[in-house]
């Protein structure tokens, strides 16, 4: 039997710290609560052999925020339920779950607040990934092009000033990470290994977190955010980091009964530096996000740098009230040591890549839009092409349809090459409350 961790506990600390600040809150009548519930569609005309043909998602989201003076408390909840899960054991997908996503206690002083719990933050400025925005991990359960993201425990300082604000900010824990099970399109790894012409063992994903130190070891980032107002109004952020990096990698081994293989992520530590800015001038908007990480010690990965560039120009009232925004976004991802893993390795995406997209807004009252373009490998020889809509119905509802066609690299082991050809038609009703 394996050892137990302590991050298997990590479900009570939770319940716990519920407890404690519902405890400390005398006047729990005047929450504020609100949230969704997500009906979503999908269904795979080209996708890997045995897997599931389509899939059928339904999800709930419940926030909750009670404020009373300079004190506040927030709570935010998702629960999900696939389909198969609910069928027999060997379409299971492991897709269903409920999880807290934030839990944190705020209290504002003059020019100055501190916050404890957990709880999900955003950064970043591009349209199609913002590489800088690594505080949480994505949640490898839902639908990877959804970036769902999973709150992170930590403390807060943050400082305001006239035109931008200051944090100081502790990450506490470093968090295992569930995956979705083989019949589902978006697992990844191969069902078995083979070990001979005629022999092959099972290969399974273990959800454990492989770390050097604790997964307590404290992660530090000090973030400066500001705005410049004028005739090219500038918003812009920089970020230092001190701790474990969001990017992980998988290590396989042989079991102790050498029955299968098993396979893990592993988090190793980092000095980042990470800056993200927009500016306006007329009518585009440029953009930019980059990084450069410094691995302390790690035996596979080395130094890296990934930067991407955009910019966003604006057709106003093209058709009646509708604009037109033309999109245009450029990102490279280099490692710096070649005896260590590069992007192949380490699944990255977007390492030389070109997107050109279109945002047609309609502007008559319902939010509605449609957002599409194409992303070219530029080394890989690969491309990914979306469309995508939405649009409020009576306030309460809101609909989204999503098309998705990948075609892989032939020659290369990137991470589509693995997913192999694929096409996705997708439809979400949504309604909320």
């Amino acid at each position: 039997m394996q050892k137990k961790r302590e991050g298997d506990s990590l479900t009570m600390i939770e319940v716990r710290f519920i407890l404690f600040m519902l405890l400390s809150i005398p006047l729990l009548a005047e929450f504020n609560v609100e949230g969704h519930i997500d009906i979503t569609s999908q269904f795979y005309p080209l996708k890997p052999r045995e897997k599931e043909g389509e899939n059928f998602t339904a999800a709930a989201v419940l926030k909750s925020k009670y404020e009373a003076d300079d004190f506040m408390f927030n709570i935010a909840l998702k629960a999900q339920q696939d389909y198969y899960d609910l069928a027999e054991e060997s379409k299971h997908t492991d897709r269903s779950f409920v999880r807290i996503d934030e839990l944190y206690m705020q209290y504002e002083f003059e020019d100055d607040a501190v916050s404890f719990g957990k709880s999900i933050k955003f950064w970043g400025a591009l349209e199609v990934d913002n590489i800088s925005d690594t505080f949480n991990l994505v949640d490898f359960r839902s639908d990877p092009f959804s970036n769902d993201k999973m709150g992170s425990w930590n403390f807060t300082y943050t400082h305001y000033s006239d035109d931008g604000e200051f944090n100081a900010i502790v990450k506490f824990y470093e968090q295992d990470r569930e995956m979705s099970a083989y019949p589902y399109v978006y697992y990844y790894f191969p069902k078995d290994i083979a070990i001979s012409a005629t022999a092959s063992l099972p290969l399974e994903y273990d959800k454990r977190v492989i770390t050097k130190n604790s997964q307590y070891t404290p992660t530090l980032y000090l973030k400066y955010s500001a705005s410049k107002e004028g005739e090219y109004p500038l918003d812009y952020a920089f970020i230092l980091q001190r701790g474990y990096d969001s990017q992980r990698y998988f290590t396989t081994k042989l079991s102790a009964d050498g029955e299968k293989f098993i396979t893990q992520e592993r988090a190793y530590e980092v000095n980042k530096l990470t800056t993200y800015a927009t500016v306006v001038a007329n009518s585009t908007l440029y953009k930019i996000e980059a990084l450069y990480c410094d691995v302390i010690d790690d035996e596979s990965v080395g130094d890296y740098m990934h930067i991407g560039v955009g910019v966003e120009h604006t057709l106003t009232q093209v058709y009646k009230e509708a604009d037109l925004g033309l999109l245009a976004e450029y990102y490279r991802y280099v490692t710096f040591q070649k005896d260590k893993f590069d992007d192949l390795d380490l699944y990255e995406i977007f390492e030389n890549d070109l997107f050109l997209g279109l945002r047609y807004s309609f502007n008559n009252g319902d939010d509605a839009s449609i957002v599409g373009g194409a992303i070219v490998d530029l080394e890989y020889d690969e491309s990914l092409y979306y469309v995508k809509y939405e649009s409020r119905i009576a306030e309460l509802f809101k609909i989204k349809t999503d098309f998705r066609y990948i075609e892989p690299s032939k020659k290369h082991l990137t991470s589509f090459h693995y997913m192999g050809r694929h096409e996705r038609f997708m439809v979400e009703l949504s309604y909320y409350f």
